[in-house]
């Protein structure tokens, strides 16, 4: 009797675990399939490695490809001179440029508008991988742009 107690309360416990196992694996997916990606960057940029890192806690795989002319690698990509940042990646055929949060990403994964990408100008405190604790966060937008340069908010922060 007390084996019988034992093996359904291991068998309970087990089934426990993979029920809390699969919903932990579709509350992280977000709907969006992660993406394996490459990001762009100038060698030694630390924001950067620091945004690498947060979108791999997101379920992104990131490889990170210092570059020496990332100047030229943009102009190649389309990102206007004004929404540049410290990195540029190219995700599911769509440009992200800069800090920009996993949430959005996703939203343009999911929706996939006709457009070049996204990308956050500058390097906002406060967006991912630009987190400082002595300074408050910036408001920030999210612009989606297209090849000919036009553009509009996306999201904001």
């Amino acid at each position: 009797m007390r084996k019988l107690i034992h093996n359904t309360l291991f068998a309970m416990l087990i089934l426990g675990l993979v029920s809390a196992c699969s919903q932990n694996r579709s509350d992280n997916s977000g709907g969006a399939e992660k993406a394996s990606f490459t990001m762009y960057k100038n060698e030694g940029c630390v924001c950067c490695a620091d945004w690498a890192s947060y979108m791999e806690a997101n379920g992104y795989d990131v490889t990170e490809q210092p570059i020496d002319n990332l100047a030229a690698f943009k102009f190649t990509n389309k990102v206007p001179n004004d929404m540049s940042s410290c990195h540029t990646s190219i995700i599911n055929g769509y440009v992200v440029e800069g800090h920009v949060p996993v949430e959005d990403i996703e939203r343009l994964l999911n929706e996939k508008p006709d457009a070049k990408g996204i990308a956050v100008p500058g390097m906002p405190i406060g967006s991912p991988g630009m987190e400082n604790p002595n300074r408050p966060d910036d408001a920030y937008d999210v612009m989606i742009f297209q090849e000919d340069g036009s553009r509009q908010v996306y999201a904001s922060h």
